[in-house]
Protein backbone atom coordinates (compact mmCIF):
# COMPACT_ATOMS: atom_id res chain seq x y z
CA UNK A 1 0.00 0.00 0.00
CA UNK A 2 2.88 2.12 0.33
CA UNK A 3 2.27 3.16 3.95
CA UNK A 4 4.34 2.35 6.93
CA UNK A 5 2.75 1.67 10.56
CA UNK A 6 4.44 1.97 13.56
CA UNK A 7 4.07 0.76 16.87
CA UNK A 8 5.06 3.07 19.35
CA UNK A 9 4.23 0.49 22.66
CA UNK A 10 2.59 -2.10 22.53
CA UNK A 11 1.05 -3.20 26.52
CA UNK A 12 0.60 -7.02 27.38
CA UNK A 13 -3.18 -7.01 26.76
CA UNK A 14 -4.47 -9.42 23.91
CA UNK A 15 -5.19 -7.84 20.40
CA UNK A 16 -6.21 -9.39 17.59
CA UNK A 17 -4.30 -8.11 15.29
CA UNK A 18 -4.81 -10.05 12.37
CA UNK A 19 -8.81 -8.56 12.74
CA UNK A 20 -7.41 -5.23 13.01
CA UNK A 21 -5.44 -5.47 10.01
CA UNK A 22 -8.30 -6.82 8.39
CA UNK A 23 -10.02 -3.62 8.67
CA UNK A 24 -7.19 -1.23 7.47
CA UNK A 25 -9.20 -0.54 4.47
CA UNK A 26 -11.99 1.10 6.35
CA UNK A 27 -9.37 3.48 7.39
CA UNK A 28 -9.71 7.39 6.15
CA UNK A 29 -7.36 8.64 4.02
CA UNK A 30 -7.07 12.92 3.96
CA UNK A 31 -3.87 14.78 2.42
CA UNK A 32 -1.94 11.37 2.32
CA UNK A 33 -2.31 10.84 5.99
CA UNK A 34 -3.79 7.61 6.98
CA UNK A 35 -5.68 7.70 10.05
CA UNK A 36 -3.94 6.40 13.05
CA UNK A 37 -6.96 4.92 15.06
CA UNK A 38 -7.76 1.40 14.59
CA UNK A 39 -11.85 0.52 13.51
CA UNK A 40 -13.34 -2.31 14.67
CA UNK A 41 -15.77 -4.12 12.08
CA UNK A 42 -18.96 -1.91 13.01
CA UNK A 43 -16.85 1.19 12.45
CA UNK A 44 -16.70 2.12 16.22
CA UNK A 45 -12.62 2.71 17.18
CA UNK A 46 -11.45 1.47 20.71
CA UNK A 47 -11.95 4.32 21.92
CA UNK A 48 -15.82 4.13 21.73
CA UNK A 49 -15.46 0.97 24.09
CA UNK A 50 -13.29 3.19 26.50
CA UNK A 51 -15.23 4.69 29.89
CA UNK A 52 -15.96 8.63 29.49
CA UNK A 53 -13.62 10.65 31.72
CA UNK A 54 -15.66 11.91 34.77
CA UNK A 55 -14.99 15.74 35.89
CA UNK A 56 -14.22 15.36 40.14
CA UNK A 57 -16.56 15.91 42.13
CA UNK A 58 -15.99 19.46 44.02
CA UNK A 59 -13.85 18.05 47.04
CA UNK A 60 -16.07 18.61 49.96
CA UNK A 61 -13.14 19.25 52.58
CA UNK A 62 -11.46 21.88 51.09
CA UNK A 63 -14.77 23.36 50.20
CA UNK A 64 -15.58 23.36 53.62
CA UNK A 65 -12.00 24.60 54.68
CA UNK A 66 -12.42 27.13 52.37
CA UNK A 67 -15.50 28.88 53.63
CA UNK A 68 -14.83 28.86 56.87
CA UNK A 69 -11.16 30.85 56.14
CA UNK A 70 -13.75 33.17 54.30
CA UNK A 71 -15.57 33.86 56.96
CA UNK A 72 -12.91 36.88 57.93
CA UNK A 73 -14.07 38.50 54.72
CA UNK A 74 -17.76 39.03 56.22
CA UNK A 75 -16.00 41.35 58.96
CA UNK A 76 -14.71 44.05 56.41
CA UNK A 77 -18.01 43.36 54.18
CA UNK A 78 -20.35 44.12 57.21
CA UNK A 79 -18.23 46.93 58.31
CA UNK A 80 -18.95 48.64 54.34
CA UNK A 81 -22.41 47.59 54.36
CA UNK A 82 -23.07 49.09 58.27
CA UNK A 83 -21.68 52.35 57.58
CA UNK A 84 -23.52 53.39 54.46
CA UNK A 85 -26.64 53.43 57.06
CA UNK A 86 -25.40 54.28 60.54
CA UNK A 87 -23.29 57.63 59.03
CA UNK A 88 -26.71 59.13 58.76
CA UNK A 89 -27.31 58.77 62.33
CA UNK A 90 -23.89 59.13 63.40
CA UNK A 91 -23.92 62.43 62.31
CA UNK A 92 -27.41 63.57 63.29
CA UNK A 93 -26.20 62.27 67.11
CA UNK A 94 -22.49 63.22 67.13
CA UNK A 95 -23.19 66.22 65.03
CA UNK A 96 -20.22 65.85 62.81
CA UNK A 97 -19.81 67.89 59.60
CA UNK A 98 -19.09 65.88 56.16
CA UNK A 99 -15.20 66.02 56.03
CA UNK A 100 -15.63 64.47 58.98
CA UNK A 101 -18.08 62.09 57.97
CA UNK A 102 -15.92 61.02 54.86
CA UNK A 103 -13.04 60.25 57.06
CA UNK A 104 -15.48 58.37 59.26
CA UNK A 105 -16.25 56.28 56.40
CA UNK A 106 -13.04 55.58 54.74
CA UNK A 107 -10.60 55.63 57.23
CA UNK A 108 -11.00 51.86 58.27
CA UNK A 109 -9.33 51.21 54.71
CA UNK A 110 -6.22 53.33 55.89
CA UNK A 111 -6.09 51.50 59.00
CA UNK A 112 -6.45 48.04 57.59
CA UNK A 113 -2.64 48.93 55.79
CA UNK A 114 -1.24 48.34 59.07
CA UNK A 115 -3.31 44.94 59.28
CA UNK A 116 -2.18 43.81 55.64
CA UNK A 117 1.63 44.80 55.67
CA UNK A 118 1.71 42.76 58.88
CA UNK A 119 -0.23 39.72 57.54
CA UNK A 120 2.07 38.49 55.27
CA UNK A 121 5.12 37.74 57.70
CA UNK A 122 2.44 36.83 60.54
CA UNK A 123 1.37 34.40 58.50
CA UNK A 124 4.62 32.88 57.86
CA UNK A 125 5.55 33.14 61.35
CA UNK A 126 2.96 31.28 62.59
CA UNK A 127 1.22 29.83 60.26
CA UNK A 128 -1.80 30.43 57.92
CA UNK A 129 -4.65 29.17 60.44
CA UNK A 130 -3.85 31.10 63.73
CA UNK A 131 -3.40 34.42 61.41
CA UNK A 132 -7.52 33.80 60.93
CA UNK A 133 -7.76 33.64 64.75
CA UNK A 134 -5.76 37.00 65.01
CA UNK A 135 -7.66 38.52 62.81
CA UNK A 136 -10.87 37.67 64.01
CA UNK A 137 -10.08 38.42 67.70
CA UNK A 138 -8.78 42.12 66.65
CA UNK A 139 -12.12 42.83 65.06
CA UNK A 140 -14.23 41.49 67.34
CA UNK A 141 -12.89 43.93 70.09
CA UNK A 142 -12.99 47.42 66.84
CA UNK A 143 -16.22 46.06 67.05
CA UNK A 144 -17.15 46.44 70.93
CA UNK A 145 -14.91 49.38 70.90
CA UNK A 146 -17.11 50.69 68.04
CA UNK A 147 -20.61 49.87 69.55
CA UNK A 148 -19.72 51.68 73.31
CA UNK A 149 -18.25 54.73 71.48
CA UNK A 150 -19.30 57.70 73.02
CA UNK A 151 -17.62 60.53 71.09
CA UNK A 152 -16.10 61.36 67.84
CA UNK A 153 -12.09 60.29 68.92
CA UNK A 154 -13.51 57.00 70.60
CA UNK A 155 -14.84 56.38 67.70
CA UNK A 156 -12.07 56.62 65.73
CA UNK A 157 -10.18 54.45 67.57
CA UNK A 158 -12.73 51.72 67.18
CA UNK A 159 -12.31 52.35 63.47
CA UNK A 160 -8.82 51.72 63.89
CA UNK A 161 -8.78 48.28 65.87
CA UNK A 162 -11.45 47.22 63.55
CA UNK A 163 -9.10 48.10 60.63
CA UNK A 164 -6.23 45.98 61.81
CA UNK A 165 -8.48 42.88 62.02
CA UNK A 166 -9.91 43.96 58.75
CA UNK A 167 -6.78 44.19 56.91
CA UNK A 168 -5.24 40.61 58.53
CA UNK A 169 -8.60 38.94 56.94
CA UNK A 170 -8.52 40.44 53.71
CA UNK A 171 -4.80 39.08 52.97
CA UNK A 172 -5.28 35.58 54.89
CA UNK A 173 -8.49 34.45 53.29
CA UNK A 174 -7.76 34.55 49.49
CA UNK A 175 -4.33 33.30 50.24
CA UNK A 176 -5.08 29.93 52.45
CA UNK A 177 -7.87 29.42 50.42
CA UNK A 178 -6.06 29.68 46.99
CA UNK A 179 -3.26 26.90 48.94
CA UNK A 180 -5.80 24.28 50.32
CA UNK A 181 -7.53 24.07 46.96
CA UNK A 182 -7.20 21.72 44.35
CA UNK A 183 -6.59 22.83 40.63
CA UNK A 184 -10.02 21.63 38.94
CA UNK A 185 -12.05 23.85 41.71
CA UNK A 186 -9.80 27.18 42.87
CA UNK A 187 -11.40 29.81 40.99
CA UNK A 188 -14.39 28.22 42.40
CA UNK A 189 -13.07 28.34 45.93
CA UNK A 190 -11.04 31.57 46.13
CA UNK A 191 -13.50 33.10 45.09
CA UNK A 192 -15.71 32.58 48.63
CA UNK A 193 -13.71 35.64 50.17
CA UNK A 194 -15.55 38.18 48.19
CA UNK A 195 -18.86 36.07 48.67
CA UNK A 196 -18.67 36.73 51.87
CA UNK A 197 -17.51 40.01 51.49
CA UNK A 198 -21.10 40.64 49.37
CA UNK A 199 -22.85 38.53 52.53
CA UNK A 200 -21.40 41.13 54.71
CA UNK A 201 -22.44 44.00 53.08
CA UNK A 202 -25.91 43.11 52.47
CA UNK A 203 -25.83 41.55 56.32
CA UNK A 204 -25.38 45.17 57.48
CA UNK A 205 -27.96 46.75 54.93
CA UNK A 206 -30.46 44.32 56.22
CA UNK A 207 -29.22 45.74 59.85
CA UNK A 208 -29.25 49.25 58.88
CA UNK A 209 -32.66 48.72 58.36
CA UNK A 210 -33.18 46.52 61.01
CA UNK A 211 -32.38 48.91 64.26
CA UNK A 212 -33.04 52.48 62.13
CA UNK A 213 -36.20 51.94 64.33
CA UNK A 214 -34.26 52.54 67.27
CA UNK A 215 -34.08 55.60 69.28
CA UNK A 216 -31.26 57.39 67.26
CA UNK A 217 -28.45 57.44 70.07
CA UNK A 218 -28.90 53.58 70.40
CA UNK A 219 -29.45 52.13 66.51
CA UNK A 220 -26.30 53.39 65.13
CA UNK A 221 -24.42 51.77 68.30
CA UNK A 222 -26.25 48.37 67.96
CA UNK A 223 -25.59 48.28 63.78
CA UNK A 224 -22.13 48.72 64.71
CA UNK A 225 -21.45 46.33 67.70
CA UNK A 226 -23.55 43.29 66.59
CA UNK A 227 -20.20 42.87 63.97
CA UNK A 228 -19.09 41.62 66.31
CA UNK A 229 -20.90 38.31 66.24
CA UNK A 230 -19.44 37.06 62.80
CA UNK A 231 -15.77 37.19 64.44
CA UNK A 232 -16.83 34.62 67.42
CA UNK A 233 -17.88 31.93 65.13
CA UNK A 234 -14.75 32.65 62.99
CA UNK A 235 -12.80 31.50 66.44
CA UNK A 236 -14.57 28.67 66.54
CA UNK A 237 -14.86 27.14 63.22
CA UNK A 238 -11.20 27.69 62.62
CA UNK A 239 -10.52 24.69 65.00
CA UNK A 240 -11.61 22.45 62.56
CA UNK A 241 -9.03 23.96 59.65
CA UNK A 242 -6.16 22.56 58.91
CA UNK A 243 -2.89 24.32 58.41
CA UNK A 244 -2.01 25.42 54.88
CA UNK A 245 -0.04 22.23 52.71
CA UNK A 246 2.74 24.74 51.54
CA UNK A 247 3.25 26.48 54.70
CA UNK A 248 3.74 23.28 56.40
CA UNK A 249 6.17 22.21 53.64
CA UNK A 250 7.59 25.33 53.92
CA UNK A 251 8.48 24.45 57.81
CA UNK A 252 9.55 21.22 56.40
CA UNK A 253 6.62 19.33 57.96
CA UNK A 254 5.87 17.06 54.93
CA UNK A 255 4.44 14.27 56.93
CA UNK A 256 1.41 16.58 57.98
CA UNK A 257 1.29 18.63 54.26
CA UNK A 258 0.78 15.24 52.76
CA UNK A 259 -1.64 14.15 54.75
CA UNK A 260 -3.51 17.72 54.23
CA UNK A 261 -3.00 17.41 50.29
CA UNK A 262 -4.62 13.75 50.25
CA UNK A 263 -7.70 15.75 51.79
CA UNK A 264 -7.97 18.33 49.77
CA UNK A 265 -7.14 16.75 46.47
CA UNK A 266 -9.23 15.22 43.85
CA UNK A 267 -6.66 12.51 43.71
CA UNK A 268 -4.18 10.82 45.19
CA UNK A 269 -2.13 10.96 41.68
CA UNK A 270 -2.80 15.07 42.53
CA UNK A 271 -1.89 15.28 45.69
CA UNK A 272 1.29 13.26 44.87
CA UNK A 273 2.13 16.17 42.38
CA UNK A 274 0.87 19.08 43.70
CA UNK A 275 3.10 17.60 46.53
CA UNK A 276 6.42 17.24 44.38
CA UNK A 277 5.63 20.85 43.24
CA UNK A 278 5.87 22.50 46.07
CA UNK A 279 8.52 20.84 47.20
CA UNK A 280 10.21 22.08 44.48
CA UNK A 281 9.28 25.16 45.15
CA UNK A 282 10.39 25.01 48.51
CA UNK A 283 13.92 23.83 47.69
CA UNK A 284 13.27 20.40 48.98
CA UNK A 285 14.84 17.02 47.27
CA UNK A 286 12.17 15.30 45.44
CA UNK A 287 13.81 11.72 46.81
CA UNK A 288 13.13 13.00 50.47
CA UNK A 289 10.61 11.39 51.85
CA UNK A 290 10.92 12.15 55.57
CA UNK A 291 7.90 13.17 57.61
CA UNK A 292 9.78 16.14 58.86
CA UNK A 293 12.91 17.72 57.02
CA UNK A 294 15.53 20.50 57.70
CA UNK A 295 14.16 23.57 55.22
CA UNK A 296 16.59 26.72 54.79
CA UNK A 297 14.84 29.28 57.14
CA UNK A 298 13.47 31.89 54.45
CA UNK A 299 9.72 31.02 55.53
CA UNK A 300 9.87 34.78 57.77
CA UNK A 301 10.19 37.04 54.85
CA UNK A 302 14.11 36.99 54.75
CA UNK A 303 14.99 38.05 51.21
CA UNK A 304 11.56 38.15 49.72
CA UNK A 305 11.34 41.94 49.79
CA UNK A 306 14.34 42.24 47.68
CA UNK A 307 13.21 39.82 45.58
CA UNK A 308 9.66 41.69 45.32
CA UNK A 309 10.93 45.22 45.03
CA UNK A 310 14.67 45.76 44.83
CA UNK A 311 15.87 42.79 42.32
CA UNK A 312 13.14 41.28 40.67
CA UNK A 313 13.36 39.24 37.74
CA UNK A 314 11.09 40.22 35.04
CA UNK A 315 9.04 37.16 35.77
CA UNK A 316 8.26 38.54 39.11
CA UNK A 317 8.16 41.91 37.97
CA UNK A 318 5.11 41.20 35.81
CA UNK A 319 3.42 39.31 38.31
CA UNK A 320 3.94 42.37 40.49
CA UNK A 321 2.52 44.23 37.89
CA UNK A 322 -0.80 42.41 37.50
CA UNK A 323 -1.06 41.49 41.01
CA UNK A 324 -1.40 45.41 42.34
CA UNK A 325 -2.71 46.83 39.01
CA UNK A 326 -6.14 44.91 39.44
CA UNK A 327 -6.58 45.53 42.91
CA UNK A 328 -5.64 49.33 42.03
CA UNK A 329 -8.42 49.12 39.21
CA UNK A 330 -10.89 47.01 41.44
CA UNK A 331 -10.88 49.91 43.36
CA UNK A 332 -10.15 52.98 41.61
CA UNK A 333 -13.50 52.53 39.09
CA UNK A 334 -15.79 53.20 42.10
CA UNK A 335 -16.93 50.14 43.82
CA UNK A 336 -16.73 51.66 47.40
CA UNK A 337 -18.47 55.27 46.64
CA UNK A 338 -21.18 53.45 45.02
CA UNK A 339 -21.53 50.72 48.01
CA UNK A 340 -20.78 53.21 51.04
CA UNK A 341 -22.37 56.13 49.53
CA UNK A 342 -25.63 54.48 47.85
CA UNK A 343 -27.82 56.53 50.29
CA UNK A 344 -26.43 59.84 49.02
CA UNK A 345 -26.79 58.62 45.56
CA UNK A 346 -30.19 57.56 45.97
CA UNK A 347 -31.07 60.59 47.72
CA UNK A 348 -29.37 62.77 45.20
CA UNK A 349 -31.66 60.50 42.04
CA UNK A 350 -34.79 61.74 44.34
CA UNK A 351 -35.36 59.20 47.01
CA UNK A 352 -35.71 61.71 49.91
CA UNK A 353 -36.84 59.03 53.04
CA UNK A 354 -34.67 57.25 55.25
CA UNK A 355 -36.54 53.79 54.42
CA UNK A 356 -36.98 54.36 50.99
CA UNK A 357 -33.27 55.01 50.74
CA UNK A 358 -31.94 51.86 53.17
CA UNK A 359 -34.65 49.48 51.25
CA UNK A 360 -32.59 50.98 47.89
CA UNK A 361 -29.46 49.63 49.77
CA UNK A 362 -30.97 46.29 50.85
CA UNK A 363 -31.62 45.80 46.84
CA UNK A 364 -27.91 46.73 46.15
CA UNK A 365 -26.65 44.51 48.84
CA UNK A 366 -29.11 41.53 47.83
CA UNK A 367 -28.26 42.05 43.93
CA UNK A 368 -24.41 41.66 44.74
CA UNK A 369 -24.90 38.45 46.56
CA UNK A 370 -27.07 37.08 44.15
CA UNK A 371 -24.25 38.13 41.17
CA UNK A 372 -21.26 36.87 43.15
CA UNK A 373 -22.96 33.43 43.62
CA UNK A 374 -23.08 33.04 39.88
CA UNK A 375 -19.88 34.36 39.20
CA UNK A 376 -18.15 31.38 41.70
CA UNK A 377 -19.57 29.01 39.56
CA UNK A 378 -18.48 30.63 36.24
CA UNK A 379 -14.93 30.99 36.87
CA UNK A 380 -13.78 27.21 36.74
CA UNK A 381 -15.95 26.97 33.51
CA UNK A 382 -15.47 30.62 31.44
CA UNK A 383 -11.84 31.28 32.71
CA UNK A 384 -10.32 34.24 34.52
CA UNK A 385 -10.00 36.35 31.37
CA UNK A 386 -13.28 36.67 29.54
CA UNK A 387 -14.89 37.03 32.58
CA UNK A 388 -12.47 39.71 33.63
CA UNK A 389 -12.79 41.91 30.41
CA UNK A 390 -16.97 41.22 30.09
CA UNK A 391 -17.22 42.64 33.26
CA UNK A 392 -15.01 45.87 33.28
CA UNK A 393 -17.07 46.45 29.92
CA UNK A 394 -19.75 46.45 31.19
CA UNK A 395 -18.86 48.60 33.98
CA UNK A 396 -17.42 51.21 32.35
CA UNK A 397 -21.08 51.36 30.13
CA UNK A 398 -23.18 51.13 33.54
CA UNK A 399 -20.89 53.96 35.28
CA UNK A 400 -21.46 56.04 32.00
CA UNK A 401 -25.34 55.79 31.96
CA UNK A 402 -25.31 56.13 35.56
CA UNK A 403 -23.34 59.80 35.73
CA UNK A 404 -25.19 61.07 32.67
CA UNK A 405 -28.79 60.03 34.12
CA UNK A 406 -27.39 62.16 37.59
CA UNK A 407 -26.49 64.80 35.53
CA UNK A 408 -29.55 65.18 33.82
CA UNK A 409 -31.54 65.03 37.12
CA UNK A 410 -28.84 67.63 38.97
CA UNK A 411 -29.71 69.90 35.97
CA UNK A 412 -33.76 69.21 36.27
CA UNK A 413 -35.79 71.31 38.92
CA UNK A 414 -38.36 68.58 39.04
CA UNK A 415 -38.63 64.77 38.82
CA UNK A 416 -38.14 63.21 35.87
CA UNK A 417 -39.13 59.32 36.60
CA UNK A 418 -37.39 57.72 33.87
CA UNK A 419 -34.10 59.64 34.62
CA UNK A 420 -34.46 58.17 38.40
CA UNK A 421 -35.36 54.65 37.39
CA UNK A 422 -32.56 55.04 35.12
CA UNK A 423 -30.46 56.32 37.93
CA UNK A 424 -31.54 53.19 40.13
CA UNK A 425 -31.35 50.31 37.35
CA UNK A 426 -27.76 51.39 36.82
CA UNK A 427 -26.68 51.47 39.76
CA UNK A 428 -27.69 47.83 40.61
CA UNK A 429 -26.24 46.60 36.85
CA UNK A 430 -22.91 48.11 38.18
CA UNK A 431 -22.97 46.31 41.18
CA UNK A 432 -24.38 43.15 39.55
CA UNK A 433 -21.55 43.57 36.67
CA UNK A 434 -18.87 44.56 39.44
CA UNK A 435 -19.72 41.02 41.10
CA UNK A 436 -19.86 38.76 38.22
CA UNK A 437 -16.29 39.35 37.54
CA UNK A 438 -13.79 42.07 38.85
CA UNK A 439 -15.21 41.84 42.38
CA UNK A 440 -14.12 38.10 42.62
CA UNK A 441 -11.49 37.67 39.81
CA UNK A 442 -9.01 40.01 41.44
CA UNK A 443 -8.66 37.91 44.53
CA UNK A 444 -8.41 34.77 43.08
CA UNK A 445 -6.31 36.46 40.05
CA UNK A 446 -3.78 38.22 42.93
CA UNK A 447 -3.37 35.06 45.10
CA UNK A 448 -2.91 32.75 42.55
CA UNK A 449 -0.01 34.31 40.17
CA UNK A 450 2.43 35.13 43.00
CA UNK A 451 5.31 31.91 43.17
CA UNK A 452 5.16 30.12 46.91
CA UNK A 453 8.23 31.97 48.09
CA UNK A 454 6.39 35.48 47.46
CA UNK A 455 3.00 34.55 47.88
CA UNK A 456 2.18 35.72 51.38
CA UNK A 457 4.39 39.39 51.28
CA UNK A 458 3.24 39.80 47.30
CA UNK A 459 -0.54 39.19 48.21
CA UNK A 460 -0.18 41.88 51.13
CA UNK A 461 1.15 44.25 48.62
CA UNK A 462 -2.09 43.92 46.40
CA UNK A 463 -3.86 44.19 49.54
CA UNK A 464 -2.29 47.25 50.85
CA UNK A 465 -2.92 49.05 47.43
CA UNK A 466 -6.25 48.28 47.46
CA UNK A 467 -6.79 49.56 51.07
CA UNK A 468 -5.34 52.75 49.89
CA UNK A 469 -7.14 53.40 46.77
CA UNK A 470 -10.47 52.35 48.40
CA UNK A 471 -9.39 54.79 51.41
CA UNK A 472 -8.73 57.95 49.03
CA UNK A 473 -12.01 56.94 47.31
CA UNK A 474 -13.91 56.80 49.85
CA UNK A 475 -12.83 59.78 51.96
CA UNK A 476 -12.73 61.86 48.99
CA UNK A 477 -16.14 61.28 47.27
CA UNK A 478 -18.26 63.87 49.31
CA UNK A 479 -15.38 66.73 47.59
CA UNK A 480 -15.12 65.02 44.69
CA UNK A 481 -19.03 65.12 43.50
CA UNK A 482 -19.29 68.63 45.39
CA UNK A 483 -16.46 69.93 43.09
CA UNK A 484 -17.15 68.32 39.81
CA UNK A 485 -20.82 67.48 40.30
CA UNK A 486 -21.97 63.86 41.14
CA UNK A 487 -22.59 62.91 37.70
CA UNK A 488 -18.82 63.97 36.90
CA UNK A 489 -18.07 61.84 40.05
CA UNK A 490 -19.09 58.81 37.81
CA UNK A 491 -17.93 60.41 34.24
CA UNK A 492 -14.70 59.97 36.38
CA UNK A 493 -14.76 56.63 37.80
CA UNK A 494 -15.65 55.64 33.90
CA UNK A 495 -12.75 57.09 32.46
CA UNK A 496 -10.41 55.01 34.66
CA UNK A 497 -12.29 51.76 33.80
CA UNK A 498 -11.80 51.65 30.14
CA UNK A 499 -8.01 52.34 31.17
CA UNK A 500 -8.23 49.18 33.03
CA UNK A 501 -9.94 47.22 30.45
CA UNK A 502 -6.93 48.20 28.24
CA UNK A 503 -4.67 47.32 30.92
CA UNK A 504 -6.07 43.94 31.30
CA UNK A 505 -6.12 43.15 27.59
CA UNK A 506 -2.21 43.87 27.55
CA UNK A 507 -1.16 42.38 30.49
CA UNK A 508 -3.12 39.85 31.97
CA UNK A 509 -2.73 35.93 30.50
CA UNK A 510 -5.36 33.18 31.50
CA UNK A 511 -4.62 31.16 34.47
CA UNK A 512 -7.59 29.01 34.83
CA UNK A 513 -6.65 25.43 35.11
CA UNK A 514 -3.43 26.05 36.07
CA UNK A 515 -1.33 24.92 38.81
CA UNK A 516 -0.02 27.14 41.07
CA UNK A 517 3.77 26.75 40.23
CA UNK A 518 3.12 26.43 36.17
CA UNK A 519 2.13 29.65 36.22
CA UNK A 520 5.67 31.27 36.54
CA UNK A 521 6.33 30.42 33.10
CA UNK A 522 3.24 32.97 31.84
CA UNK A 523 4.73 35.57 33.28
CA UNK A 524 7.84 37.90 32.52
CA UNK A 525 7.06 38.98 28.79
CA UNK A 526 4.20 41.10 29.69
CA UNK A 527 3.95 41.53 25.69
CA UNK A 528 4.82 38.17 24.83
CA UNK A 529 3.01 35.87 27.13
CA UNK A 530 0.19 35.26 24.77
CA UNK A 531 3.19 33.07 22.81
CA UNK A 532 3.75 31.24 26.08
CA UNK A 533 0.19 30.25 26.62
CA UNK A 534 0.50 28.68 23.17
CA UNK A 535 3.56 26.77 24.05
CA UNK A 536 2.13 25.58 27.61
CA UNK A 537 -1.31 24.09 25.71
CA UNK A 538 1.02 22.27 22.99
CA UNK A 539 2.93 20.79 25.76
CA UNK A 540 0.07 19.84 27.73
CA UNK A 541 -1.10 18.42 23.99
CA UNK A 542 1.29 16.26 23.86
CA UNK A 543 1.52 14.62 27.73
CA UNK A 544 -1.71 14.14 26.74
CA UNK A 545 -1.84 12.60 23.13
CA UNK A 546 2.16 12.20 23.11
CA UNK A 547 4.19 9.01 22.36
CA UNK A 548 3.75 6.90 25.50
CA UNK A 549 0.44 4.62 26.06
CA UNK A 550 -1.28 4.26 29.59
CA UNK A 551 -4.26 2.20 30.56
CA UNK A 552 -3.30 -0.97 27.97
CA UNK A 553 -3.83 0.91 25.10
CA UNK A 554 -2.36 0.89 21.71
CA UNK A 555 -1.33 3.98 20.13
CA UNK A 556 -0.22 4.03 16.79
CA UNK A 557 2.42 7.01 15.68
CA UNK A 558 1.27 8.96 12.72
CA UNK A 559 1.77 7.47 9.08
CA UNK A 560 2.19 9.57 5.96
CA UNK A 561 2.66 8.13 2.01
CA UNK A 562 5.69 7.85 0.80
Amino acid sequence: MGESVKFIEYEPHHIDITHWLTNMASMGEQNGVVSTRPVMADNRSFADFEPAVKKPKRNKFAFACAILASLTSILLGYDIGVMSGAIIYIQEDLKINDVQKEILMGILNVYSLVGSCAAGRTSDWVGRRYTIVLAGAIFFLGALLMGFATSYAFLMVGRFVAGIGVGYALMIAPVYTAEVSPASSRGFLTSFPEVFINGGILLGYVSNYAFSKLPTDLGWRFMLGVGAIPSVFLAVGVLAMPESPRWLVMQGRLGEAKKVLDKTSDSIEEAQLRLSEIKEAAGIPQECTDDVVKVQKRSHGEGVWKELLLYPTPAVRHVLICGIGIHFFQQASGIDAVVLYSPTIFEKAGITSSDGKLLATVAVGFVKTITILIATFLLDRIGRRPLLLSSIIGMVASLTTLGFSLTIIDHSHEKIPWAIGLCITMVLAYVALFSIGMGPITWVYSSEIFPLRLRAQGASMGVAVNRVTSGVISMTFISLYKAISIGGAFFLFAGIAMVATLFFYMFYPETQGKTLEEMEGLFGKFFGWREEAKKLKMKKTMEVNGDGTSNGQIQLGNTTTK
